[in-house]
């Protein structure tokens, strides 16, 4: 059995906490470790597991496959899609680079970005998923439902087929109140949770059947993929003429051999704020504080306090989160229309839609803490033994001034060390490059000044890490 965790959704009900370049798969919202890192870990103490396929846009790479190094997890591969075209194309690229190696494996298909309370029961019910699997079943796990959700898609159970388990009668879409209300006294329905297990063969053959034309631009991008270091880079041409279909509605609504099998392990898709709201521990006032918060008189509130104090005075039921370059508040009734929020940004062309002020780097951050007409002042942090790559500016010069650790920095032909205190400047146009040889993190201020200031004017000769 290989685990296929795919990495491709956005989160934006979370914003403004989860957005486009860093979603919420990557942040620790529900413990202390990150929702992808949770979701690898679980699996541990399944019998017959191989290493995982992981699926994600080649933006978040780094991020993904640093995150499972973290907790020592090395991946089979990292595929690397070059645009979204939601779930189906996606276990299709696993499927076929699972195939690949010569073997006809059982895939444990999870998104990363689900709670699971209770392990050992998310183990047991994949095992029992594999033998109905090694049958030829194409098996969806559906969540034992505990109230009237208005907010998932539901699985209809028909034929008993022993083990717990049933065909799949049909899918339907999310219901409103009196429908949900009826679903659950019937006792036959449960919750989609987007968590599946097939053989890989049998998934290509249905997908061929159904939708030939998602497997054909599937297989194109998948043959002239290229490895990328630890990545595989699917082929953007093929893969963005793919169409854009959901694993739901491209098989599992469409064969004859979907099975579901009930799932009763404390599971979440903390699709918004009030699903997080619901699942940790609250104190005496149903209150869920997180951070520096005073709440005073305050009842069933949410509040994330990143980087400041946050004061609450008698009110209820309010969603409060606060980051570096914005705030969300918001009734905890209306949290699920957060995306529009989102939407408007978007429209707007606003950076806040997607991304945060602190930008993650392979070798490192940054984080932009002031910028004005022609300036803009960075916090930088590079980790020890990394380096950005050799670049050049056409429209900014920088200056540095290194506030922890030592810098080894190439300006031009020259190559300087420098300690706390010290500082450098870079003129515009000068070809540089900033390393960390030390063996703590480096620390240090830039100050970019110039008649552009934006990220894309970065001209790069040489890169660790691959980039063009």
């Amino acid at each position: 059995m290989i685990p296929v965790i795919l990495c491709g959704g956005t989160g934006s009900r979370l914003w403004p906490l989860s957005r486009e370049c860093y979603p919420k798969q990557f942040l620790p919202l529900a413990g202390s470790r990150t929702m992808l890192q949770d979701t690898a870990l679980r699996l541990d103490g399944l019998e017959g597991l191989q290493a995982p396929i992981l699926v994600c846009h080649e933006e978040h790479r780094f991020a993904a496959a640093e995150q499972l190094q973290e907790i020592d997890r090395k991946p089979r591969s990292i595929l690397l899609e070059p645009c979204a075209r939601n779930t189906a194309p996606a276990i299709a690229l696993a499927a076929l680079d699972a195939l690949a190696g010569g073997e006809d494996p059982l895939l444990l298909v999870l998104p990363a970005d689900h709670v699971v309370a209770d392990a050992v029961a998310f183990r047991r019910a994949a095992k029992a998923a594999g033998e109905l699997a090694q049958r030829g079943h194409l098996v969806t796990f559906g969540i034992v439902p505990d109230c009237a959700e208005t907010g998932y898609g539901y699985i209809r159970r028909g034929e008993d087929l022993g083990g717990g388990a049933w065909k799949v009668a049909e899918f339907v879409e999310k219901p409103n109140a009196d429908t949900a209300e009826r679903y659950l006294a019937s006792g036959d329905y449960s919750w989609n949770s987007g968590i599946f297990l097939f053989r890989a063969s049998r998934y290509i053959e249905e997908l061929g059947h159904y939708r030939a034309d998602i497997l054909a631009a599937c297989r194109t991008a998948f043959e002239k993929a290229v490895r990328d270091l630890d990545f595989t880079r699917i082929d953007a041409g093929a893969f963005s003429a793919c169409p854009s279909e959901s694993v739901d509605y491209a098989v599992m609504e469409k064969t004859e051999s979907a099975a579901v099998l009930p799932l009763d392990a404390g599971w979440s898709d903390v699709g918004s704020w009030d699903a997080l709201w619901e699942l940790a521990e609250r104190d005496g006032d149903n209150n869920l504080l997180h951070g520096d918060v005073l709440a005073e008189s305050s009842e069933g509130c949410l509040v994330r306090a990143d980087s400041r104090l946050v004061g609450l005075l008698g009110v209820r039921d309010l969603v409060v989160v606060d980051t570096d370059d914005a705030v969300l508040i918001a009734d905890k009734n209306c949290v699920q229309d957060v995306k529009k929020l989102v939407e408007r940004l978007k429209g707007s062309e606003r950076s806040e839609a997607l991304r945060h002020r602190k930008v993650y780097r392979p070798w490192g951050y940054y984080d932009s803490i002031d910028a004005g007409p022609r300036f803009q002042v960075k916090r930088i942090l590079v980790k020890p033994g990394q380096q950005l790559s050799l670049q050049m500016h056409h429209h900014r010069a920088e200056h540095w001034v290194v506030v922890r650790g030592t810098a080894k920095v190439t300006r031009g032909e020259e190559e300087l060390l420098l300690t706390e205190n010290q500082s450098t400047f870079i003129p515009l146009g000068v070809v540089h490059r900033l390393e960390n040889p030390g063996t703590i993190p480096l620390e240090l201020i830039e100050v970019q000044s110039g008649s552009y200031l934006g990220e894309d004017d970065i001209v790069r000769f040489d890169d660790s890490y691959g980039r063009s």
